[in-house]
């Protein structure tokens, strides 16, 4: 609708450029890329080193988004839940948006370059080549996309940390392995619930090629306990406290009920709870983190 709107009121679809960029998952990366910072650099010391890490990595992301639609947007318009996207939709042009991309790309790359350092450009600009090189053609050739995916999908919170420190150490691993293995339960449970979507649009999706869904709810409840082992090592570390320690526990605990209710039912309604406490289950876990950091 807002789409539809800025289109016709202002003659330069700017909502639908914004929309090419994913703005919910934008957003949650620069959550993600803030706390990598924050507890790198035990705090925020230098605020234009900080802002110039935000930017980059959010030019960098939105431009992986836009040609990851640029990429797709055929099968976008086959799928039901996509079919509105602005390529599919013809809002903007296929090689419009292919340039918007690249642009967005190299110059969130060279922001971190010239803004932060070498370590954090490269790892910008691996993540991207990884989830429009690698990630988006592998949803049509093997069920291990979602593993695949996960990788470029962990790497934000280490290029917050490495833009701090310009160092990668232990506590910038420890938060790629949180949200590796939370990204499995919650995109399982996406692609359970969309699964007939993914089929027509030719995703060889673990929903999709094991109809029965025993396997995908293995590894729902083998990365949830993974989520568990892995959200402890920031304490163990020595970056959050015992109060982060006990919630994270907590959090865990229910995100793995939630997979179990899922693994015992194989239901959408339950596939639906799972997805709702994976959303609430990351920022909550962020928030202790960061207030109980043990600086």
């Amino acid at each position: 609708m807002s789409i539809r709107v800025a289109t016709a009121g202002a003659g330069f679809p700017f909502a639908a450029y914004l929309d090419l960029t994913k703005p919910r998952i934008l957003s949650l990366v620069l959550v993600t890329t803030a706390l990598g910072f924050f507890l790198g650099d035990r705090g925020i010391h230098s605020l234009p080193l900080f802002l110039y890490t935000l930017l980059g990595t959010a030019w960098v992301v939105g431009g992986s988004a836009v040609l990851n639609h640029y990429l797709e947007r055929d099968v976008d318009g086959a799928m039901e839940r996509t079919r509105n996207r602005p390529l599919p939709a013809g809002l903007v042009k296929p090689s419009t948006a292919m340039s918007f991309g690249l642009c967005l790309v190299l110059g969130g790359v060279a922001v971190l370059l010239l803004g932060a350092n070498l370590l954090t450009a490269f790892l910008a600009l691996l993540s991207a080549f990884l989830y429009v090189v690698v990630y988006t053609p592998m949803k049509r050739l093997t069920w291990l996309n979602t593993s695949i995916g996960a990788i470029p999908g962990a790497l934000p919170p280490v290029g917050g940390w490495t833009a701090a420190t310009g160092q990668l150490e232990s506590g910038a691993l420890a938060l790629f392995l949180i949200l590796f293995a939370w990204q499995h339960p919650h995109f399982y449970a996406i692609a359970w619930i969309f699964r007939e979507d993914y089929q027509r649009g030719g995703f060889k999706m673990l929903p999709v090629v094991e109809p029965e869904g025993r396997r995908t709810c293995r590894h729902i409840v083998a990365f949830s306990v993974l989520l568990i082992g892995a959200s402890a090592l920031p304490t163990l570390l020595g970056i959050s406290g015992v109060v982060y320690l006990y919630g994270a526990l907590l959090l865990g605990l229910g995100l793995l009920g939630a997979g179990v209710s899922l693994a015992w039912s194989r239901s959408e309604v339950h596939a639906r709870r799972l997805l709702r406490a994976s959303v609430v289950y990351l920022p909550l876990l962020f928030v202790l983190c960061a207030v109980d950091a043990g600086f």
